[in-house]
């Protein structure tokens, strides 16, 4: 009964992902990190870390490490506006501006400069053009990250609705 609970607890939506990963994404996700994709999530930890040492950077490092997760494993999951997924505006307004500008400062710029290094590492091969063009968008998401969510690509919402 006791290890009844304790799995119940234990089960995070990461490991949920993880376990409901299809056949194809867990190819691609293990390719994606063997082409950078490990390196550039230790760049996240990194960026969590420091926020973390400051005390004013206390709010982005959960971000960062939920993008570093993001990082690690990105097949089958997308970054979205959290305006557009779950309705609220969290992020978007005035103190999300303040709170980007301040993290391009402080790390948006080198870890989108590594995703940049990075895809034009992988551009050169003809095998790793999709692992760079994943990397581009990533160091897009590393310049301006407060106001996305990351989410199962089955419950992203479409960009153009079905009629």
């Amino acid at each position: 009964m006791a290890l009844a609970i304790a799995a119940r607890h234990c089960s995070s939506p990461r490991s949920r992902y993880i376990e409901r990963m299809g056949p194809i994404s867990f190819l691609l996700n293990l390719l994606w990190i063997v082409f950078g994709g490990l390196w550039m999530a230790v760049g996240w930890v990194i960026a969590a870390f420091i926020m973390a040492i400051t005390i004013i950077g206390l709010p982005w490092a959960w971000s960062a490490l939920n993008m570093a997760s993001y990082t690690l494993l990105p097949f089958g999951r997308k970054a979205v506006s959290r305006a557009d997924y779950s309705g609220h505006d969290i992020g978007t307004g005035p103190f999300g501006l303040l709170g980007n500008i301040i993290w391009l400062v402080l790390a948006g710029w080198w870890l989108a400069l590594g995703h940049l290094i990075t895809a034009i590492g992988l551009a050169i091969t003809l095998v790793g053009i999709p692992f760079a063009w994943a990397h581009l968008k990533l160091a897009g998401i590393a310049l301006w990250p407060i106001g996305k969510e990351i989410v199962p690509a089955d419950a992203a919402p479409l960009r153009f609705p079905r009629p």
